[in-house]
């Protein structure tokens, strides 16, 4: 209830004691409290200096799935990675070199004329008529590679080639290589032998000489004949050029 001599609605202050009041409940002049139009500004600048964008966001937020979904740790089938691809071609590269490296110590074939229908009947007589001639150590040499077993064959000659030499530091080169080649177990041209025979090759090998390998030489020798030869002589390779020679024969 008002008193008789209140006013029915509340009399405005005076400006000067509305300012006081407001001064004292800010702690400051009313000029200081941002309007409408400076608290937009700031926000202008608020959203400039933000660091990230929505569309930023977005485009990290894209980038960290696909390094999520790394397809080095993609296992499905279906999975069309890139990285597989490199890989493959990589091993391709290394077998490649490899196989570069391996022709690259393999001697030619040795050079001798066309074998005749004569020459290629006798070598079905004996294997030592077949070692005889170039062009029978060429054929068998043929067969040998079909077979992945030509080390035999080059490790023969090779001991055939020490034999010539006369000068000892050639000889102690020779015999060196002759090791490494195809005595060595870290070869991989590596032929069998027996312990026996590799002994006697380790101690020959501390004064080394033409006959350095002469056992392991008829060890390999031995192991053509008993088992390749009766191979090659029922092998196409023969077959076939003992067949070419007949009908040249023939024709002539």
């Amino acid at each position: 209830m008002r008193g008789a001599g209140e006013p029915p609605f509340p009399v405005a202050q005076p400006a000067g004691t509305g300012g006081e009041a407001c001064e004292d409940a800010q702690g400051g002049p009313a000029a200081d409290i941002p309007m409408g139009s400076e608290r937009t500004e700031i926000r202008k600048r608020q959203m400039a200096t933000t660091p990230e964008t929505p569309g930023a966001a977005q485009a990290q937020l894209s980038t960290g799935n696909r390094g999520s979904n790394a397809c080095c740790f993609c296992w499905c089938c279906c999975c069309s990675c890139s990285c597989l691809t490199v890989r493959n071609q990589e091993e391709e590269r290394a077998r490649r070199t490899s196989h570069e490296l391996q022709a690259e110590g393999i001697p030619n074939c040795e050079e001798s004329p066309a074998p005749t229908l004569e020459e290629v009947n006798a070598w079905a007589q004996s294997f030592d008529k077949l070692m005889l001639t170039p062009a029978g150590r060429n054929a068998f040499r043929e067969f040998l590679r079909t077979e992945f077993s030509e080390e035999n064959m080059l490790f023969w000659m090779a001991c055939e080639e020490l034999k010539q030499e006369s000068n000892k530091s050639v000889i102690e080169e020779k015999a060196r290589l002759i090791y490494e080649d195809y005595i060595s177990i870290l070869s991989p041209k590596e032929v069998s032998l027996d312990s026996r025979v590799r002994e006697v090759i380790n101690r020959n090998m501390l004064e080394p000489s033409q006959h350095t390998f002469d056992d392991a030489q008829l060890q390999i020798y031995t192991l053509m004949h008993r088992d390749s030869y009766p191979r090659f002589m029922n092998s196409a390779i023969y077959k076939d050029l003992l067949q070419s020679l007949s009908e040249k024969s023939t024709e002539a």
